[in-house]
């Protein structure tokens, strides 16, 4: 096993979930662990997809079989096997900004803002809105240009709940797109709120500790050097490295 590489028990656990097993309708693939160990090398690095050692074989095989399960909503449909066991007793929500490299701008003919790719004082942005449950464990994420509002991530991230409360910043603390909406659903706000309200709201200011949980988990997404720098061309593709990593994550 390479040092980068998938463990025994985490391969264990979704080794009968990926396409392309034997007994699977279609093609065998030549080595399912070799491809996730290539996938998480790359992103745990952030090299190019052509700068793969040769141990994992043709690069452009690798990236295009990537591709492709971004394309066809795998990466996105594992994830959702696995948030099945999730604690759902309180959901926080949180964004982040990574920088978009140069490479990741490069395609031409693309639209940079419906690839998530804004422009702002800190150049070329992607801001990653995330939502983690209980025990830290992400359950989704949405992507925006980097200059666009926290609330944009809320307004897709936050609805459909089964919970009992969300916890967030006062960057949420908005009436008609957050706290009514939640309030109506019978779901506690545990958000603080802005100074310039005029009407104070109170909130459950021990509850509010536990927003450190995703405040980790986004911590252990930049450990992934392509996740805290993004190269991808296209959102999509980022958006499955991000269930890629959250993946991984989760078989921790």
């Amino acid at each position: 096993m390479l040092r980068d590489g998938i463990r025994d028990d985490q391969w264990d656990r979704i080794k009968d979930l990926l396409p392309g097993r034997i007994g699977h309708v279609g093609a065998n693939a030549r080595n399912n662990r070799l491809f996730i160990d290539a996938v998480l090398y790359r992103y745990r690095t952030g090299i190019p997809w052509r700068d793969l050692p040769e141990v994992f074989g043709t690069y452009k095989n690798v990236q295009r079989r990537f591709s492709r399960g971004a394309k066809k909503g795998l990466w996105h449909h594992l994830l959702s096997l696995l948030t099945e066991d999730a604690d759902e007793e309180y959901v926080l929500i949180d964004s982040t900004l990574v920088r978009a490299h140069h490479h990741s701008s490069g395609a031409v003919g693309r639209d940079q803002e419906a690839q998530a790719i804004g422009r702002s004082r800190g150049g070329l942005t992607t801001k990653i809105h995330a939502r983690v449950d209980a025990l830290g464990n992400p359950t989704g994420f949405f992507l925006t240009p980097g200059q666009v509002h926290d609330l944009a991530g809320a307004d897709i991230l936050l609805t459909d709940l089964t919970t009992d409360a969300v916890i967030a910043d006062k960057a949420y603390d908005a009436n008609d797109r957050v706290i009514h909406p939640l309030e109506h659903a019978g779901i506690q706000v545990v958000i603080p709120p802005r100074t310039s309200r005029k009407t104070g709201r109170d909130y459950d200011r021990d509850l509010y500790k536990a927003r450190h949980l995703i405040e980790n988990f986004i911590c252990k997404l930049k450990h992934f050097r392509g996740i805290a720098t993004r190269y991808d061309k296209l959102s999509r593709n980022f958006l499955a490295a991000l269930q890629f990593v959250a993946i991984l994550i989760w078989l921790n």
